[in-house]
């Protein structure tokens, strides 16, 4: 299983990779301290469970929960030293909530309900594009994509660290992946996954803030809609 921990607390997040180290069959994949952070470490490390504290300064941690909510991915567990928050926890579909300071054998259950839970709701399928490398064809998981733009004649799909041309077009790709790829422009597309917010400049402009670049595409008027849409679903 693998495991993001999200909590402003540096001990805090040191305690409870120390008590998984315990647990077995678990991969922590990242620490971070705040709500923020997490939203753009989701897309690169892809956990299965978010190990969430509650009360972080900037988004907290009922905010992310609202954002990730509906998803079966990744799942969330509460780590809080406040009771009072169980019950809008639960409202938010976490699948557990534990009190601080967390014991190993208690920590242990809520990840068996995880799993559980897991278990009875498989991953998406990968979902496959088909590119070119030196004129010889390959394909690249959709995980990977960062954003897609058309330029001239081709279709380049972006990635960490490299780029591919591709033999679909957006229409072809868009119709293909509906439910997650989003389209910002008539010459950009994004995994839905990767768009974490907006940034509108002085001129009025709207640009799409995405995880894993600092590349930021521009949303046009016509586009805007569906994606404040998407981001308020979370």
């Amino acid at each position: 299983m693998r495991i993001l921990i999200v909590d402003d607390e540096p001990l805090a997040r040191a305690r409870l990779d120390a008590l998984l180290k315990e647990c077995g069959d678990v991969d922590v994949v990242g620490s971070v301290g705040d709500g923020e952070a997490a939203l753009a470490a989701l897309a690169d490390t892809n956990p299965d469970l978010l190990l969430l504290d509650i009360n972080m300064p900037g988004l907290d941690g009922k905010a992310l929960a609202a954002k990730l909510a509906h998803r079966a991915r990744p799942q969330i567990v509460f780590c809080t030293a406040y009771e009072a928050h169980a019950v809008h926890a639960f409202e938010l579909g976490a699948t557990d909530y534990l009190l601080k300071p967390v014991g190993v054998e208690r920590l242990r259950d809520a990840l068996k309900r995880v799993r559980q839970r897991l278990e009875s709701q498989p991953r998406e399928p990968a979902g496959w594009l088909h590119a070119r490398v030196r004129g010889e064809p390959v394909r690249m998981a959709l995980d990977e994509v960062i954003y897609l733009l058309a330029e001239e004649k081709y279709v380049v799909a972006h990635r960490a660290g490299d780029q591919l041309l591709l033999d679909e077009s957006l229409r072809q790709l868009e119709e293909t992946y509906p439910d997650r790829l989003i389209r910002l422009h008539r010459n950009c597309l994004v995994p839905a996954h990767r768009l974490v917010g907006l940034k509108t400049l002085a001129d009025g402009r709207v640009l799409a803030r995405l995880t894993g670049t600092d590349f930021s595409p521009e949303v046009s008027r016509r586009n805007l809609p569906a994606v404040r849409k998407l981001l308020r679903m979370g």
